[in-house]
């Protein structure tokens, strides 16, 4: 009988690509038309209602009930003209995917059906809670919970085979009004960064009305044959190569990087591009990424929460859109060992509603004194809250890949490039004078800063948080995360900074000090007391390592510890007096962040066992039995059996070690399983549990390596990554 692994090869060995053709060769007349935007909106309201929905997307104003209906119906006769029979709204639960529940137009009536979509309907509905996480907010039993319409980030229509669906951007909150999403909270924190940052514009432009976050983010995802990927286990149930000799090529050679794409591997681009396109997803690059079988994908910037909207429907497009390519794509951090794992680079920056971007440096001296405010406080505020972005980014998958010679470092630090850290010190070491020159020229007291491009700053590949130009980018996401986590924090630590920064600076006004000296001798203060968080140097080095201890930077490699961030004194104070969240979501958070953490765990255990015991023990087993036949044979010849005998003996030695370590982890497991309070199962789960997978890997792998490759099971890693 053919093993499963031998079917799988023959069905990768004989793919062929599906026509993909796009719905136009101009990509401006497909781009969006599966959104309603404001551009459809127009068409479909009133001037009146068309206005005050405008006004609540861009400045936060509701919408009245009346109102709601006539938007509701526009959008009805939208999507149903598209072809939409049902509506859904679609929200972010802290399961980490997207979630939804579709209800059809249709209704009965006393004259047979008709169609019909409420303004109630729109604006708020009731899924069931109680199966969603929600950190001991809520008893089982008590299954009411409710999503709301976010007007800012715009209803589309979800195609498939089947149907079309009308899908409506929502949070998701408890009977009771705690945020049960990622979502709520990022809205939050925006309309904080708004309000701290147009009361610092202020100071240097009265016309600044509105502050947006922006942010691109790039996605890292791997692909593999679907095939091949059912045919592992591992795979399947936990999204990574749990087991795995790396293979004899990996990415040693550094060819894969931005090289020609795979005839396959583009068509599949193409399609899911098509798809994301017409949701209004505005992709704009695609390339292989540094690994075998590893590509990147990334869009024009877009406001803040839009972006992770894009981002959450873009890693759902992706997989959709894989299946019928008969591929499957991995979005783990760390799917395969030995090579790059993944991330999600997100690059954030502030644009005001003047169009100006508040990280660029201008060629004035009021510009650049400016750009110096927000970029000095950006610092200020990471320094002051390392732990928490720490926290922000931490997950089970991604602690594989933090600080694996890929991807940043667990400790927080940021890259400023020579010529910005030659700025700061300098302003640092200067006098500030309190003279203006009359020439119009530079204040004396700030250093020329040249207008910096795109490519005078250096991408430092090991700084988890860098200034690339005119952004910072924050590299240590995950490829699976949700970017509202991150997103959520940065923006509420910039903002609380802004509002300390307000505070500073209207001191030394009020005691007499001209504006733009008391602002520079804040920014003055502020640099030296960020000094720290300022490292230009390789982050994967021993020596980085030592030299953070000596400065004071935390060097949190687990994400349990990591999370207790989230949970501080000085992070409850932080969140609860910008109202993004009460102290009891910040536990309910952590709760399910530490939850979700041993549960994953726990899978990897189990498909370790499982994989171990029925399918790698038995496969050598039976290889050995053969060699034993072979030595007895040589023997009745009167031939040696020395080879076949090493053989057994090493692969006894192997196969002793995975049976005594796998039986050791599942004990361990019962032990840890018992434990009630959730971080110290956590803890357990990572110090008793996964301290076995190592040693469990390393002597199946050895295995795996003299093994007949005829017998092995698995799909090796040379048929994962190369078999395109």
């Amino acid at each position: 009988m053919k093993s499963l692994r031998t079917i799988a090869l023959k069905e990768a060995q004989n793919r062929v690509s599906p026509e993909v053709k796009a719905p136009s060769n101009r990509i401006s007349e497909f781009f969006g038309v599966n959104v309603f935007d404001k551009k459809k909106m127009k068409d479909f309201l009133s001037k009146e209602v068309f206005e005050k929905l405008v006004s609540a997307i861009d400045q936060g104003e509701l919408i009245n009930h009346e109102d709601a209906n006539q938007i509701a119906t526009a959008m009805k006769s939208w999507a149903m003209g598209k072809g939409a029979t049902h509506y859904t709204h679609w929200f972010q639960p802290l399961t980490g995917t997207t979630a939804e529940k579709h209800d059809a137009f249709f209704e009965p009536s006393s004259d047979g059906a008709i169609e019909k979509f409420a303004g109630s309907a729109l604006v708020q509905q009731e899924p069931d809670a109680s199966s969603f996480p929600n950190g001991g907010i809520r008893n089982t039993f008590e299954a009411r919970g409710y999503t709301a319409w976010d007007p800012s980030s715009p209803a589309f229509i979800m195609e498939s085979k089947a149907g079309k669906t009308l899908c409506i951007p929502t949070v998701f909150v408890s009977y009771t009004g705690e945020a049960l999403d990622y979502k709520a909270p990022l809205l939050k924190a925006l309309a904080a960064m708004d309000k701290a940052a147009v009361d610092v514009c202020q100071y240097f432009d009265k016309s600044i009305t509105k502050v947006n976050a922006s942010l691109g983010i790039e996605q890292e995802y791997f692909l593999v044959d679907l095939a091949l990927h059912n045919a592992r286990p591992d795979l399947a149930l936990t999204g990574r190569a749990l087991f795995g000799h790396m293979s004899a090529k990996g990415q040693q050679l550094e060819d894969h990087y931005f090289g020609s794409i795979p005839e396959r591997v583009f068509t599949y681009m193409v399609d899911f591009e098509n798809e994301a396109l017409k949701l209004g997803i505005p992709l704009k690059t695609r390339h292989n990424e540094v690994a075998p079988s590893q590509f990147e994908c990334a869009p024009i910037y877009e406001e803040i929460n839009l972006a992770i909207d894009h981002n959450q429907l873009l890693m759902d497009l992706m997989e959709k859109v894989a299946l019928r390519h008969n591929f499957k794509v991995l979005l783990h951090e760390k799917p395969y060992a030995g090579i790059n794992g993944s991330g999600k680079h997100n690059n954030w920056s502030l644009i005001t509603d003047t169009g100006k971007n508040l990280l660029a440096p201008g060629k004035t001296p009021k510009n650049n004194l400016m750009f110096l405010t927000f970029f000095v406080n950006t610092v200020k505020a990471v320094h002051e809250h390392a732990d928490l972005l720490r926290a922000s980014i931490a997950s089970v998958s991604n602690d594989h890949r933090l600080g694996a010679n890929e991807a940043p470092p667990a400790i927080i630090s940021i890259f400023l490039g020579q010529q910005l850290n030659e700025v700061l010190d300098e302003i640092e070491h200067s006098r500030i004078s309190k003279k203006i020159k009359e020439d119009n020229a530079l204040w004396l007291g700030i250093p020329k800063i040249p207008q910096i491009l795109l490519d005078n700053t250096d991408r430092n590949r090991t700084s988890p948080f860098a200034f690339t130009g005119n952004k910072f980018e924050l590299r240590a996401v995950g490829s699976s995360a949700n970017s509202s986590a991150p997103m959520t924090v940065l923006n509420a630590i910039v903002a609380d900074q802004l509002t300390k920064f307000k505070v500073d600076v209207d001191k030394l006004i009020k005691k007499g000090e001209k504006k733009d000296i008391a602002l520079l001798t804040v920014i003055k203060k502020y640099i030296k007391e960020s000094k720290d968080i300022r490292f230009e140097g390789n982050g994967y080095s021993q020596e980085w390592a030592d030299e953070a201890e000596r400065r004071g930077l935390a060097n949190i490699k687990t994400t349990p510890l990591a999370l207790d961030a989230y949970v501080s004194e000085k992070s409850t104070e932080l969140f609860t007096k910008t109202n993004i969240f009460s102290k009891r979501e910040l536990h309910a958070r952590h709760e399910i962040l530490l939850e979700n953490y041993y549960k994953k765990l726990q899978i990897e255990a189990r498909v370790i066992g499982e994989v171990s015991n029925s399918m790698i023990i038995p496969a050598v087993i039976a290889y050995q039995n053969s060699l034993i036949e072979n030595a007895k044979g040589l023997k009745d010849l009167g031939v040696s059996a020395d080879i076949p005998t090493g053989i057994i003996n090493k692969l006894t030695e192997h196969l002793t070690i995975v049976k005594n370590s796998v039986d050791a982890m599942l004990e361990a497991r019962k032990q840890v399983n018992a434990v009630e309070d959730t971080r110290e199962k956590a803890i357990g789960y990572d110090e008793k549990v996964k301290s076995h997978f190592d040693n469990i890997r390393y002597h199946a792998d050895k295995l795996e390596q003299i093994v007949d490759d005829s017998v092995w099971p698995l799909p090796k890693f040379r048929e994962l990554l190369f078999m395109k």
